[in-house]
């Protein structure tokens, strides 16, 4: 459970990578409260064409991250606007500028993601302009997606909600939990020899739901 102003309240969940029919079929059984569509370079990444159809097949009560890394904003506001994406993920280098030049453009909701070898990188971008931090294993030739957990023990107690990604799967999500993110990002740790396993999305919801 996370407490926010004396509310106790459980942590969200968020299942990234889908690639999907099969995909959408879990996560419509599951329900997490978001998936994630990588439009990103990645062995997960699709396309708008792809998106849409996902989109189209999808329960409307799970909302839909677009995730990008230094992507053209003309791209992301054609996503905003068709609703395929709900909401924003940044995972590259976007600055303050970048962000405010989005925000000049779409209203939804900004996720910036940071990368952390430290609590510095943490503490640096805490006042960054985005309605929600995501916080991720950094490695030094990729943007995400490395499927290892970073020390969790060095996020601070902090204001702004958080996701909390890397290496989460059915054996540390727990623990993960304790940490009081405001959602728990999964990706790899709901797969089997690479392919979303609709068993293990079963129980990572159910047991972010029950917490």
């Amino acid at each position: 459970m996370r407490q926010v102003l004396g509310v106790v309240r459980m942590p969200k969940i968020k299942i990234c990578g889908i690639v999907g029919n099969q995909d959408i079929g879990a996560v419509n059984i599951a329900l997490p409260d978001y998936i994630g569509f990588v439009f990103a370079k990645s062995k997960r990444q699709i396309d708008e064409k792809k998106a849409k159809t996902l989109r189209a097949n999808l329960n409307p009560a799970i909302k839909v991250v677009g995730v990008f890394v230094n992507e053209d904003i003309s791209n992301i506001e054609k996503l905003c606007t068709s609703n395929i994406i709900d909401i924003i993920q940044l995972h590259g280098d976007e600055d303050e500028d970048y962000i405010k030049r989005l925000r000049d453009c779409v209203s939804n909701k900004i996720i910036k993601a940071i990368r952390v070898k430290n609590q510095e990188d943490i503490e640096k971008q805490m006042e960054f302009p985005c309605d929600y931090l995501l916080f991720d294993t950094f490695h030094a030739r990729k943007y995400g997606g490395t499927g290892k957990a970073f020390d969790w023990s060095i996020i601070p107690n902090i204001k702004k909600p958080y996701f909390l990604a890397g290496g989460i799967n059915l054996d540390n999500i727990r623990q993960a939990i304790q940490h009081n993110p405001y959602c728990i990002d999964v990706s790899s740790g709901v797969e089997t020899n690479g392919y979303k396993d609709a068993d293990k999305i079963m129980n990572i919801v159910a047991m972010v739901k029950e917490s």
